[in-house]
């Protein structure tokens, strides 16, 4: 099965305690199929996305777009407590950088090790 045509959403699919096949989105656990095979709740996942794609055309309401797919800023704020950001803002002086470079850099290092550990 072709996961474009799931437009980039993120397919979980496990054996139910009733040996079923589930699969459903990881962004929208609301939209699941269940089968015999995992193909089968595969495929009957894709006729599910299909009909709520057309119930949002149908109801002109915008259809999800995947995180994956869509655009982003590149901005990313957020509040945090104040020893900690004072620990930073220290952190940064000393190494001779803004803070935002060196948050920036605390967090492409820790995508990298999210993206090589194994589970």
């Amino acid at each position: 099965m072709n996961y474009k045509e799931f437009d980039g959403f993120s397919v979980n699919i496990f054996l139910d305690e009733e040996n079923e096949w589930v699969a459903h989105f990881a962004e929208l656990p609301n939209i699941s199929a269940f089968g015999d095979t995992a193909e089968e709740a595969l495929s009957e996942l894709k006729m599910a996305w299909e009909g709520v794609k057309e119930s949002y055309r149908k109801h002109n309401q915008p259809i999800p777009v995947s995180p994956a797919q869509k655009e982003y800023s590149g901005h990313f704020n957020v509040r945090i407590d104040k020893r900690l950001h004072k620990s930073l803002a220290t952190e940064a002086a000393r190494a001779g950088l803004s803070l935002n470079a060196l948050v920036s850099q605390k967090l492409v290092q820790y995508a990298h090790n999210m993206d090589s550990s194994t589970y």
